[in-house]
């Protein structure tokens, strides 16, 4: 491939010089990004000349928390995003089983809890509009999943059923809800699904997400619960040559209440750590759940919920410490969910007692989430080098009603707090978590930039003092993302010497109106110095 020249551009490089006008890319890698003169001198006359009419160039974007396979996969379900009442969920769900007569089951994903209004989603409202087939909706959190009767039984939960520890199965004076959380969703539930896929499924599925992310200008994402089928699907695509998106890898760890069966799922993820080592796939770490959700209420708190209830933690810190130990000797990344305070602490709990049991290591583990979270936690977290993932688009007002109703106190103007964490020291990264919510990331710095709603810009913000500049946003979603996979050396900044991994946009998204990043959009997506997406 002869070297490319990309002129004619203003170019945000998300490094020390954090602006610059070209672009030289030799092979898969930039040989120089800075001034047009000395770019055209270095690129030469046998160059591929590249004029990008004065457009924005930023660095691919590094997509900090995903869930990449399922991307694809939610993308060819029933969309239940933005369905505010139990009505409309039952719209869209049988108008899609009308349209569908001949499918088995019916997949939708993306219901919110406050839709129901102070209620909790039961079999009986799916039973009356699709009564003879199974129908799973899967919560847009990923922490719950609502059944009818006939998914009920097509997973095996009845009366008699028995819940995992850290899960629940809802049930009244008729049995089972047709609810399911957490643990026995990962357990029961997602397994039966799971079974069902075809390999030819999954590559569909993922196939569909890399599409995505070329449109969208994700050029790498960190997979944060990689099980064997999407393995084998990622697998599948870089073998063909398919991957146009860097994944890096955490593997799931499931608590299973017994330690050796814990550390053997510990040494599988170093064996495939070992064993994936690409430029597109490498598997870096584990990835452990400590807590569930605000609006499922069951997120681990300090204090009770606004109805007076608490949550257990789905991994205690005597269970914990040992996984994390164990991955922190072996050289693993660890990735622990942790959204409300009691997690958080739990998390860091974990940390401490890697640190003491192993002595000095350079170590980038992580949390995620931390939506309620106090200034002690902050500084304990910066102090150890944890990083902290964050989600803007989870803070989003659209969806933040039933988030603060479950507070109902102070802890509702601490929430999703960014500044804070960079202030103490600790290093920030942004995320989409998709599916739990949509993975397109202009519409996330939008939000990280304003607090401000981009599903619907007319709503007030969300703790707008928790907003941050919008060049500090990006740089959250591309070199500090990419710092926390320990990618820094390959992607996250059009830089010397890295992958040439960046975007073209048709809008000047730093120009000053914010609202710019809901109307701008890609126009080219280059991966390694190859345009894997050109909008026509």
């Amino acid at each position: 491939m002869p070297r490319q020249l990309y002129r004619n551009a203003r170019v945000f490089t998300a490094a020390d010089r954090r602006w610059a006008d070209a672009i030289v890319v030799d092979g898969e890698r930039v040989a120089y990004v800075g001034r047009l003169d000395t770019a055209e001198r270095i690129a030469g006359g046998d160059a591929e000349t590249i004029d990008l009419g004065g457009a924005l160039v930023l660095p691919g974007f590094v997509d900090g928390h995903a869930h990449v396979v399922g991307t694809g996969e939610a993308a060819q379900q029933i969309d239940l995003w933005g369905a505010n009442r139990v009505e409309e969920i039952q719209r869209r769900v049988a108008e899609w089983a009308a349209a569908h007569p001949d499918a088995p089951r019916i997949r939708a994903q993306g219901w919110a809890h406050g839709a129901f209004g102070g209620r909790q989603p039961h079999r009986d409202l799916l039973d009356a509009i699709v009564p003879d087939r199974p129908v799973y909706a899967q919560a847009y959190d990923y922490h719950s999943i609502w059944l009818n009767t006939a998914a009920l039984a097509e997973v095996g939960i009845d009366e008699a059923t028995e819940a995992p520890e850290g899960g629940q199965i809802h049930s009244d004076e008729n049995g089972p809800t047709g609810l399911v959380d957490e643990t026995a969703m990962h357990r029961l539930v997602w397994p039966v699904l799971d079974g069902m896929a075809t390999p030819d499924d999954l590559d569909s599925h993922l196939a569909s997400a890399l599409r995505s992310y070329r449109e969208i200008g994700v050029t790498a994402a960190t997979e944060m619960a990689l099980d064997e089928g999407d393995l084998g699907a990622l697998r599948t695509a870089e073998e063909r040559g398919e991957l146009t998106a860097r994944i890096v890898a955490h593997w799931r760890v499931q608590p299973t209440g017994d330690l050796a069966a814990n550390l053997a799922q510990v040494e599988r993820a170093a064996e495939l750590a070992r064993r994936h080592r690409s430029a597109f796939l490498r598997v870096t770490g584990i990835k452990v759940l400590v807590d569930g959700t605000v609006d499922g209420c069951t997120a681990a708190l300090g204090a009770p919920y606004a109805d007076g209830s608490t949550a257990e933690p789905i991994w205690s810190l005597d269970e914990l410490a040992p996984v994390v130990v164990a991955a922190d000797a072996a050289g693993l990344q660890v990735a622990m969910h942790a959204i409300g305070d009691e997690a958080v602490r739990i998390a860091i709990g974990a940390v401490e007692a890697a640190v003491a049991a192993n002595g000095p290591a350079e170590r980038r583990h992580r949390i995620e989430h931390l939506e309620v979270v106090g200034r002690d936690e902050i500084e304990r977290l910066a102090a150890l080098g944890i990083v902290a993932s964050m989600q803007p688009v989870h803070s989003d007002p659209a969806i933040q009603g039933n988030w603060r109703a479950m507070l109902g106190d102070d802890r509702v103007d601490r929430g999703f707090p960014w500044p804070e964490m960079t202030d103490a020291g600790a290093a920030l990264v942004f995320g989409t978590d998709s599916p739990t919510s949509p993975q397109a990331p202009l519409p996330n710095m939008f939000i990280a930039a304003t607090r401000r709603s981009a599903l619907d810009p007319t709503l007030d913000p969300n703790v707008p003092r928790y907003a941050l500049p919008l060049l500090d946003a990006i740089e959250h979603a591309t070199r500090d993302a990419a710092w926390a996979c320990r990618a820094e050396y390959d992607y996250g900044r059009v830089a010397a010497g890295l992958l040439a991994d960046f975007i073209v946009l048709d809008t000047d998204i730093t120009a000053g109106d914010p609202s710019l990043l809901l109307e701008a959009r890609v126009v080219r997506t280059v991966v390694g110095g190859r345009s894997v997406y050109v909008r026509s």
